[in-house]
């Protein structure tokens, strides 16, 4: 009992960094929370915390040691509750990693629908462009286009995005579309990344990929922003299937190079602790794959 008590104080100061808003949200007194971390840490015999006069920071021993408390306490809530009958629902807060287009594009309106589906959820979703570390980063769920940079990882795959070169009808009309890969430099070009001078696009022809470096001429630090100046008339921009599936069909956006696409990229939802992991993970997993299986844009 008094494990598992130190264990949800170091957890708390863990995630506050801090020894006062930890024992604010345990509505315990902070000499209560000091003591605890005290024991604690005689009894694994190493420090856990770095204190300081801006408040506390975790080693790199308790850092790991955090992620196992949060796990195993998590796992706990969770047997108590299937003992009380509760489980008839997943329930508890499901954290979840996405790039901004593909999250507000495919996943925002399945996670709408799976909170309708199961009301004891709750979900936070983070935007980011980079592949987040799930432990480290307090991640359930996330998603990654691209192969696996790891064997080892629970993954699930949801289908195959195309890349592809595209610009609006007016540009095309205006300057024509290139027919080869070496005509590309002869175009104006939008490039999706602020943080580097030079760009490149991969063609694949007969098997053979080649990539060709450029510098653009509009240069924006958003998918967002780069598709939005392409549909505008700017010039040719590079992208990915689910980034411009709704602008294709009504013609607003025309793919050039179709010739030269290369091959197409695994999306994957992937998660934490595989069986191991919580009901609310295991019925999300399942329900966005379902359906995300059946979308459009991830049909490669």
């Amino acid at each position: 009992m008094e494990r598992h008590r130190q264990m949800t104080i170091f957890a708390a100061v863990a995630q506050s960094a801090s020894l006062a808003a930890a024992s604010r949200r345990l509505n315990v007194s902070e000499a209560t929370v000091s003591r605890a971390l005290a024991a604690l840490e005689q009894r694994l015999g190493r420090p856990l915390l770095e204190r300081n006069t801006r408040g506390v920071t975790v080693t790199e021993s308790g850092r790991y040691f955090a992620e196992e408390c949060v796990r195993l306490l998590r796992a706990t809530d969770e047997a108590d509750a299937s003992a009380n009958g509760l489980h008839v629902e997943p329930r508890g807060l499901l954290t979840l990693a996405t790039p901004p287009l593909f999250g507000e594009r495919l996943m925002l309106p399945l996670v709408l629908d799976y909170l309708d589906a199961w009301p004891g959820i709750q979900i936070s979703i983070a935007y980011q462009n980079h592949f987040p570390n799930l432990h480290e980063n307090g991640v359930d769920v996330a998603v990654l286009i691209g192969d696996l940079p790891d064997a080892n990882m629970v993954a699930r795959k949801m289908g195959a995005l195309r890349p592809m070169i595209c610009a609006s009808p007016a540009y095309l009309q205006r300057y024509g579309a290139p027919q080869t890969p070496s005509e590309v430099q002869q175009h104006a070009l939008i490039a999706c990344n602020a943080d580097s001078w030079t760009h490149e696009w991969r063609f694949q022809r007969n098997g053979i990929v080649r990539s060709l470096a450029f510098k653009p001429g509009l240069r924006c630090n958003t998918r967002v922003a780069a598709i939005n100046a392409a549909l505008r008339g700017a010039g040719l921009v590079s992208c990915l299937s689910h980034e411009v599936h709704e602008h294709l069909p009504t013609g607003r956006l025309q793919q050039v190079l179709q010739a030269y696409d290369v091959a197409p990229l695994p999306a994957y939802l992937i998660y934490r602790e595989g069986l191991r992991a919580s009901a609310r993970v295991r019925s999300f997993i399942d329900f966005a794959v379902e359906r995300l299986r059946e979308h459009p844009a991830l049909k490669g």
